[in-house]
């Protein structure tokens, strides 16, 4: 079976976890080739947004726990190091917005990869689970970073140290995303929003991911002056320029994500 299956729909590649026996859970193969096509769809200039979802009933049940105690399996460290971080640096990275379709639960690093998605989904029958303190584990994947900045640093601590399931209403009054859908109307509504994307100035969209990757550190005069070197170099894009044209022509604006 393949462990991430590949479809398109106009600009957007749809990336999907392919486990479903297993609620996606990853190994190193699954690890490995959603880094490749993570890769594959930013290099791709046909490609002007990335949308990750589920198969079957989960998003991400997180680390499959059987290779992580194998004796000849690659250990922790690696895990960490060689499958998570590099899927996390390339989210945060990838000058294309990246949405993520929560489409069941999504615990350990499956929650956290969703956390760190440009635009997060869920279904209502979805679920969060920062599942790693019931084995013993620090949360991983960037959640000690992007939750505590989501939903502040008690309930980030709460949710971390009891290891609660949080339901997809709550994640969404929490501020852990941005849209909560019927599940039926979760594929439809995901791709609509990734389209959209697409279809806007993938440049300036890019400047804005950078910047906000930027505001995480950033003091408020230092982030004032990048808005203003950024500002500068989507000013000299050509979507910049059809988007001017198009406003003082009254008509539809025709990105090219140049």
């Amino acid at each position: 079976m393949d462990s991430i299956l590949v479809s398109g729909s106009g600009n957007v590649r749809v990336l999907t976890l392919n486990r479903p026996d297993k609620f996606n859970s990853f190994n190193r193969e699954m690890a490995i080739r959603l880094q490749n096509e993570l890769d594959a769809a930013s290099l791709d200039k046909a490609v002007r947004a990335i949308l990750i979802t589920g198969a079957g009933k989960a998003f991400c049940a997180g680390q499959d726990l059987s290779e992580a105690i194998d004796p000849e399996g690659p250990g922790i460290s690696t895990i960490v190091n060689e499958h998570y971080n590099p899927i996390l640096l390339k989210i945060r990275s990838i000058e294309k917005p990246v949405i993520c379709a929560v489409n069941g639960v999504a615990a350990g690093a499956g929650a956290n990869i969703a956390l760190a998605c440009d635009v997060t989904l869920a279904a209502e029958s979805a679920s969060f689970i920062q599942a790693f303190s019931k084995i013993g584990l620090v949360p991983d994947s960037g959640g000690t970073f992007f939750l505590p900045r989501l939903v502040g640093f008690q309930r980030a601590s709460a949710l971390m140290m009891l290891g609660e399931k949080v339901s997809a209403a709550d994640a969404l009054h929490m501020g852990m995303l941005y849209k909560v859908l019927p599940d039926p109307e979760l594929p439809e509504a995901a791709l609509k929003i990734a389209g959209i994307l697409g279809d806007m100035p993938t440049r300036g969209l890019a400047f804005t991911k950078q910047l906000l990757n930027e505001a995480m550190s950033n003091n408020f005069s230092d982030q004032l002056s990048l808005e203003g070197v950024y500002q500068e170099k989507a000013g000299q894009t050509a979507d910049y320029k059809e988007g001017v044209n198009a406003f003082l022509e009254k008509r539809k604006p025709l990105f090219k994500g140049e």
